[in-house]
């Protein structure tokens, strides 16, 4: 069909050409998904047939239109309508077709719901979310002040339900630690987020829990630790964290059992602090000589030149990595192919980088509950896209307590397959 554009590539209702194209064709793939998912859903119910040989899942028409907000804007839908007359035997109640691509309760995409936490973070109250958003989204559906109040009561209970689950089922072989400041509604200007996240034994990354407190004190964590293991987590292998962190504290009470490994990166910056500039620059060299070594020898070798380089003049900055070498070389002890995320925090580092860059200080206090749910909601959804560990597999084997030299396997334990 054509339609009238003007000289500034608008059509005559204002939105503009190439939006619309993009809806168009948005709405066109979805009317297919959505045929296609049905078809297939009687296709495979073909043989199911009544008494006279009727067919029990047939098409009856469509659904009311009802407009969905897409990150293309806003489309009507039409959903077709399957009547299925089958019965459960179980519970005698008649089954139904519920579609995967657009469940009956959906009114906006996954990736919307994304948008609205950042927004809320930014200070954006619930009331300013339809004119921000209606022009770009073309539609204020499913973005009114009940509604966003709404989903900011379901963030508190996904977070609330997420610190409650059950770890039994889960094994976390590594596990980072930090506390996280971020410029959000928390109700103390020193408060911060603290975040453990564990690899568990496929490779694969999980946030553990996500709680406020202080950085530096041990009762955040004295709380939090206990909890997840009252929760039935287990000891992992090695935790990796800042040496300033309460949580080695805690740490050591509820399982003893695990590894510390010193965060480098933490540990450089506090090294080289304590340092005039005009040495920082060889000694940073020197610092990176020793977590970038071929192994533990050859790493305490380096710490060794770094002594005799800057003992002398520098006492107390060589002794922060003497005084903590063994806790600074623990990852060695690992597959070579997991030092890179084993020396330190970098992965909770990343994750909040995009938080942090998307957060401000708003007036007032706020909710600590809320601004808390907000921040757990970006993680969830950044942590979809989370890639597993270097080389998964041998996770698996340090949870077994393979031993490795040098970062390879050198000793596979008893009733391992290989």
């Amino acid at each position: 069909m054509l339609t009238v554009v003007n000289e500034d590539g608008t059509t005559p209702s204002g939105s503009w050409l190439l939006d619309e194209i993009v809806r168009e064709g948005a709405l066109r793939m979805l009317v297919a998904a959505l045929e296609a998912e049905v078809n297939a859903y009687r296709a495979d119910l073909a043989d199911e047939c009544d008494d006279k040989g009727r067919r029990l899942v047939v098409r009856n028409g469509y659904h009311r239109p009802r407009k969905v907000t897409t990150a293309a804007g806003a489309v009507e839908v039409k959903a077709p309508r399957v009547n299925d007359k089958r019965v459960d035997e179980a519970t005698g109640e008649r089954k139904r077709f519920s579609s995967a691509i657009l469940p009956p309760w959906c009114r906006r995409l996954p990736k919307i719901s994304e948008v609205l936490p950042l927004l809320y973070l930014h200070g954006l109250s619930s009331g300013d979310f339809v004119p921000a958003l209606e022009q770009f989204l073309g539609s204020s559906a499913g973005l009114s002040a009940a509604t966003v109040t709404r989903l900011t009561t379901q963030w508190q209970a996904d977070h609330a339900a997420s610190m409650d689950r059950d770890l039994a089922e889960v094994d976390y072989v590594y596990v980072w630690a930090d506390g996280i400041h971020l410029n959000v509604r928390l109700e103390e200007a020193k408060a911060c987020v603290l975040v453990p996240i564990g690899v568990r034994a496929d490779g694969s990354k999980e946030l553990v829990a996500l709680k406020d407190g202080y950085r530096e004190s041990g009762e955040p964590w004295a709380d939090l630790l206990p909890d997840c293991a009252r929760r039935g987590m287990r000891a992992a292998v090695l935790a990796v964290g800042d040496g300033a962190l309460g949580f080695w504290r805690a740490l050591a009470e509820v399982f003893p059992e695990t590894g510390e490994q010193r965060c480098w990166v933490h540990k450089a910056a506090d090294v080289l602090d304590s340092m005039p500039k005009s040495a920082q620059p060889g000694a940073k060299t020197a610092i990176q000589d020793i977590y970038n070594a071929e192994g533990r020898d050859h790493a305490a070798q380096a710490i060794m030149t770094f002594e005799k380089l800057y003992g002398v003049k520098f006492p107390k900055a060589v002794k922060k990595i003497t005084d903590d070498q063994d806790r600074l070389l623990a990852f060695y002890d690992c597959p070579a192919k997991h030092w890179i995320h084993l020396r330190t925090t970098n992965p909770i580092e990343l994750t909040f980088s995009t938080v942090r860059l998307r957060t401000k200080v708003t007036r007032g206090a706020g909710s600590r509950t809320a601004a808390l749910a907000m921040v757990f909601t970006l993680v969830e959804s950044v942590q979809q896209r989370w890639r597993a560990v270097n080389a998964p597999h041998p996770v698996a084997l340090v949870r077994a307590v393979a031993r490795f030299e040098r970062g390879q396997l050198i000793e596979r334990p008893a009733g391992v397959a290989a």
